[in-house]
């Protein structure tokens, strides 16, 4: 007898938020999968001020990204990237980008939010090129996706600290934004 599937939250229409999704997949010999969901949480774009090549290090070469200002923009949150973030990413010997970014986002109601992901941006070799030189690239030419986490001290955000999301990533030569959702 397969699972059964949860009832709809009758507050807002959506699955519950712990178990198994009401939508499912039929895959692998007959296993029942959960179908994966998102919802849209906001658009982030923050200037890179300030670049530094380490260089040459065990795990690959490595650069420090100084972030500046910047905003985000949600239907359920909005405000400003607050200077002083970091990227500090390693470019692998397959040259793929790992990021590894710490950032402050302060909402429009002056709520403090702490950002961090991780990821991989990734394409070929010609493309990548092009973006380490500071050119424009159509984010379709290569792939760019992350794993932020937040953490919060405000009860208005605390979901924050329980939700898994992913970032769609595109990069120019000053600025870098994703498009992140929350997984349901």
């Amino acid at each position: 007898m397969p699972p059964q599937e949860p009832a709809l939250d009758a507050a807002n229409g959506k699955p519950p938020r712990y178990g198994l999704m009401p939508q499912r997949i039929e895959q692998n010999k007959g296993l029942i999968m959960p179908e994966l969901k998102s919802d849209f949480l906001f658009t982030l774009s923050a200037s890179v001020t300030r670049l530094h090549d380490v260089g040459p290090v065990p795990s690959g070469t490595r650069h420090v990204d100084l972030l500046g200002a910047g905003t985000f923009e949600g239907p359920r949150l909005r405000g400003e990237v607050l200077p002083g973030g970091l990227d500090m990413k390693t470019i692998r010997s397959d040259g793929a980008a790992i990021p590894n970014v710490r950032l402050v986002l302060k909402t429009d109601d002056d709520a403090l939010i702490f950002m961090h992901y991780t990821g991989i941006r990734c394409g070929p070799p010609e493309v990548m090129a092009r973006i380490a030189a500071g050119e424009i690239v159509d984010s379709s030419e290569y792939y760019h996706r992350n794993t932020p986490y937040f953490e919060t001290s405000s009860p208005q955000y605390a979901w924050l600290n329980q939700i898994v999301a992913v970032g769609l990533g595109w990069r120019k030569a000053d600025r870098a934004g994703y498009e992140v959702f929350e997984i349901l």
